[in-house]
């Protein structure tokens, strides 16, 4: 939409994962240099972790893009998968039929595919991407390929690409044989503000207009600090400010401007969840610090709750308990006065009787005078 209006040959911020436009930070040029040096040397694993956004998939197109001598790739990058299911794919990448295979006929004919290419002096080298995905007991089954091999070399290299729940799974008892397996290990950090202003500036001289738009300084840093230096989140927002930018017909991008459209993309809601509060300006962004924060207050809700869901029977035990003994308490105070009620019934009567019979035996002596009067006021003596 705004490509003639300013210059591009190509929009500058697609989402798309686009070699061309890879931008080295020193995070992702150390990588780069660790991975190819990897692959160069045939080293037996490889890892390359970053957070959702980083630029992983971006810098393994890159890799797959540099024409390394006699190398046959094989790319995965659907991982909620069984076993079968991942052999199939790797074995279809590199051409084979798997229709109707079971697992050890998959594996067979992997291991001749390979044998085949060490022969021929061809590098195969599987990359798996999103590895995160997959179990421990899959991992363990990928380790195993990597037993495939001549009397003197590994016939399959294999590149392990995933967010950082990967290493999470990799600590694992069961997966220690893997981890030392492991030859070049690597992690894509976010940008720097300094990075974050640079990586802009690349993407629309790659796009063909290194100038077609300023962004002030404060814009740059709320787009780093809505971004927390995440490439792909830095892409959705400059995106937009570039929309808003042609709409206005200006070729500034200021914070109001960037303030604005952060509002609109409720960009926390939207891109964190609602999570930690924005970074200070000029800030360094520790990424995944919200998440470690809001996994550390899930666990501790499921302690507490695991805690009330052990408490709680006994506790409406003891309430009832307690319940049954105050109702028998009250019952028994009941039944006492009650008692004590009825005693008092009877010893009136008896006075009442005696009285009545002193009444009526010597009814001209002083004291019987008093009885009647006495059995008048308690209404036992009829007509006056």
């Amino acid at each position: 939409m705004y490509l003639e209006f300013f210059g591009f040959d190509k929009k500058p911020f697609e989402l798309v994962p686009d070699p061309d436009f890879i931008y080295l930070s020193r995070s992702h040029r150390k990588a780069v240099t660790y991975l190819d040096y990897g692959i160069r040397e045939r080293a037996g694993f490889l890892l390359l972790t970053g957070d959702v956004g980083s630029g992983k998939t971006t810098l393994i197109r890159d890799l797959i893009g540099k024409k390394y001598e006699r190398v046959v790739l094989a790319k995965v990058f659907n991982t909620r998968v069984s076993i079968e299911q991942l052999l199939a794919m790797i074995n279809e990448e590199y051409g084979m039929e798997v229709a109707g295979k079971d697992k050890v006929s998959l594996i067979r004919d992997l291991n001749d595919f390979l044998l085949g290419q060490y022969a021929a002096g061809n590098h195969p080298i599987l990359i798996i991407d999103e590895a995160q995905n997959l179990e421990a007991d899959l991992l363990e089954e990928v380790r195993l390929l990597s037993n495939l091999e001549s009397s003197h070399n590994k016939l399959l290299q294999i590149i392990l690409v995933g967010q950082p729940e990967l290493r999470d799974t990799m600590a694992s008892p069961g997966l220690m044989q893997l981890r030392q397996r492991i030859s070049v290990s690597c992690h894509l950090h976010a940008l720097s503000l300094d990075e974050t202003q640079a990586y802009i500036l690349h993407r629309m001289k790659v796009a063909g207009n290194a100038e077609a738009v300023h962004f002030t300084e404060e814009a740059v840093e709320l787009i780093y600090r809505f971004s927390r230096g995440i490439p792909r989140l830095v892409n959705i927002i400059c995106d937009f400010l570039m929309l808003a930018a042609f709409a206005d017909e200006v070729r500034t991008v200021t914070a109001q401007m960037t303030e604005e459209v952060g509002a609109d993309l409720d960009f926390e809601r939207t891109y964190w969840g609602g999570g930690p509060d924005l970074p200070p300006e000029g800030g360094v962004v520790a990424c995944g610090a919200g998440e470690e924060a809001l996994g550390r207050i899930e666990r501790r809700l499921e302690t507490m709750e695991n805690e009330l869901s052990a408490r709680l029977p006994q506790a409406l035990k003891s309430v009832a308990e307690t319940m049954q003994k105050m109702q028998a308490d009250f019952s028994h105070r009941v039944a006492e006065q009650e008692r004590r009620v009825a005693e008092l019934g009877e010893r009136l009567a008896t006075v009442s009787s005696a009285v009545q019979g002193l009444a009526l035996s010597a009814p001209d002596r002083p004291a019987a005078g008093f009885a009647r009067r006495l059995m008048d006021g308690v209404g036992m003596g009829g007509k006056k």
